[in-house]
Parts: C-alpha cells; structure tokens; sequence
C-alpha cells in the first residue's frame, strides 16, 4: 500500500518501521521540522526524520509536502499538530492513539492515565476526524498500567501499536468496518510545569504516580531538586517536613511518605538520595520541602 507517515517522537518509530517491514510504499515522512534540544546551539532533527533518513524514506517538515503526493492512506503517529479538514478530504487517515479510547482523547492520554491511577490502559488504531481523537476504532491492545513508568509504558504502547497497525492494513475486514467508540469520554489535557510539582498538600500517592512520568521536581529550603525515583512509605507525618524511613530520607505528607531514591539538586547531576543527603548540609530535622 502507499502510504505517507506522520510523526516527530521516538514513540512514533516503532510504527514507521513496521510499516517498511511488512512491505509498505511509504512514499513520504512528514515529521515536526529540526530543533534546538539540550544546551548546544545545533539543531537536531526529530526521532522520526532521523529513523525516516536511516530507511532512505523521503523527509517534509510541512503538511504542504503533501501537496500533489499520491497516496492510498496516510498514518499518524503522535504527529504533534492538528490536521486540516481539506486534508482529511483527500487523504484517509489512520492514527495510533495512545490510550483505550474514548478515554483520554488528547495531548498527553499515558501520563493521565498513570495520575488518574489507571489499572489498564492500552493503544487504539482509529481513523482520523477532524474532531479531537473521535473516530471510529479498528483494532486495540491493552496492558496493565502496574508502577510502569512513563517512558516504559509509552514504550510498550508504541510497540502494542505497530503490531496493531500493520494488522489492521493488512486485514480488508478491519481496515472497513471500525467500530464506534463506546463510553465516557475523558480528555487528557496536556501537561504543564505545575503538573510535575511535588507539594505537600497532595495525596502520597499522588506523589509518587508524579515521580513516574519522569520530570517531578519540589523545592527543599528554596532549592529546585529534581525527584527522578522514589516510592511510597504508610509513614506519615507533617506535611512538608522530613522523616527517615528504613534509612532513607522521606517526604513526609497527610496519608504517608514518599521515600527518595535518585534525586539530581540544582546545578549537579543525578546522584542516589542517600549521597545527595550526605552532601547536603541540609538539617534535615528542621527543612522543610513543597
């Protein structure tokens, strides 16, 4: 089949590569254009167009590249940008989500999946509207959500969604009869900074559902500290102060603790909590955090 491919993060390559191993004619990528990432001044192109250029794939960084292209469908895999109505006209689209559809329509369905305390979650092949991740459902995949971090399960949900891809392309019978979602829906709004805040007034586990989408941070006596792993303790105590559980320092909340493990303060690099709390000279009886 020829196909274009949409997509810019890692977790869209397991499905461009899929794609060229089951035999497809992916005629051209169209990934976000290449940006400045880390302290260096170069700009470096997205996970796609890099894997895209490895294939010997034809790279745009527009949707106007699409422009005069010839194509059976089109797949979209976190693309990172809404897609015209008078595209869609023209070109039928297939785009692998990243939940259990109609739950969590939107920019960011792994991570409030782990803060909602999901037992499952799982991917969704649906066609593409113009409305927000409404379409019909050709084929899905589940998992269990368990203590996986962020970056682990968005990396299993992007393997569970090639495989349903290329399923779904090769089987007549799934590629024309999907199904209409049936549910609640629930909208995964995107993350901003204060989503990855760890304060005192929030639940333990809350807290430790936090550490797990990879970038929670809190302040201790002022100073930004960077929480990278860390796991829940029924120890509990004053909000905002610390505690010592099995011989590692904890943040104590309402309901319990949250006990650190690998921790990076402000301007050092990550480091096991216990060595960040030797090197300190934080009075740990009297610090407080949020």
């Amino acid at each position: 089949m020829r196909l274009a491919f949409l997509g810019t993060p890692e977790a869209a390559v397991p499905s461009l590569r899929a794609l060229k191993d089951a035999g497809h004619d992916v005629v051209i990528v169209i990934t976000r254009p290449d940006r400045k990432r880390g302290r260096g001044a170069a700009l470096l192109p997205s996970p796609v167009k890099s894997a895209a250029l490895e294939l010997e794939l034809t790279v745009g960084h527009s949707l106007k590249d699409l422009e005069g292209v010839q194509v059976d469908r089109a797949v979209v895999v976190a693309y990172g940008a809404m897609i015209p109505a008078t595209l869609l006209e023209r070109i039928p689209m297939l785009n692998v989500h990243f939940s259990l559809l109609p739950r969590w329509r939107g920019a960011a369905p792994v991570e409030r999946a782990i803060l909602a305390g999901d037992e499952e979650t799982g991917v969704a092949v649906m066609s593409l509207e113009v409305t927000l991740d409404t379409g019909p459902v050709h084929a899905e995949r589940r998992t269990a959500v368990d203590a996986k971090s962020a970056r682990d399960l968005t990396g299993e949900l992007a393997q569970l969604g090639a495989s349903a891809l290329v399923e779904v392309l090769a089987d007549p019978d799934l590629l024309a009869l999907p199904l209409d979602q049936v549910g609640e829906a629930t909208y995964a709004e995107k993350l901003t900074k204060e989503s990855f805040h760890l304060e005192a007034s929030k639940s333990v586990e809350l807290l430790e559902r936090t550490v797990r989408l990879g970038r929670a941070f809190t302040f201790v006596d002022g100073r930004r500290l960077k929480v990278l792993k860390a796991h829940s303790s029924p120890v509990s105590g004053e909000p905002g102060t610390f505690s010592e559980v099995d011989g590692a320092v904890a943040l104590l909340v309402d309901d319990g603790s949250l006990v650190l493990e690998v921790v990076q303060p402000e301007g050092s690099t990550p480091m096991s909590a216990s060595s960040w709390r030797s090197g300190a000279r934080i009075d740990f009886t009297t610090a407080t955090w949020n």
